[in-house]
């Protein structure tokens, strides 16, 4: 039990210590890894899946309908022709 401890604890050591080369590649990797204070979300008025979904609708039939749902809950159903 005690092996597995060690092991476990050796690589700990390991992952911890990391792979980089200088102290410089280290921090910019600690930076990156920092998740920002801030999110920035942009609300459109189109949804762009609804929108390639009714072009690629407009050039071929679909075999299965896997997006209809999706269309019925955005509101936007695509009219068919009589």
């Amino acid at each position: 039990m005690s092996d597995s401890k060690d092991l476990e604890r050796e690589l700990s050591e390991m992952l911890t210590e990391g792979g980089y080369g200088s102290e410089e590649e280290r921090r910019e990797e600690e930076r990156r890894k920092l998740s920002p204070k801030y999110e920035i979300r942009i609300q459109t008025t189109l949804d762009p899946i609804v929108e390639e979904t009714l072009n690629y609708r407009k050039m071929a039939k679909e075999i299965d309908g896997r997006y209809d749902d999706y269309l019925k809950r955005t509101g936007r159903v695509e009219k068919k022709p009589e």
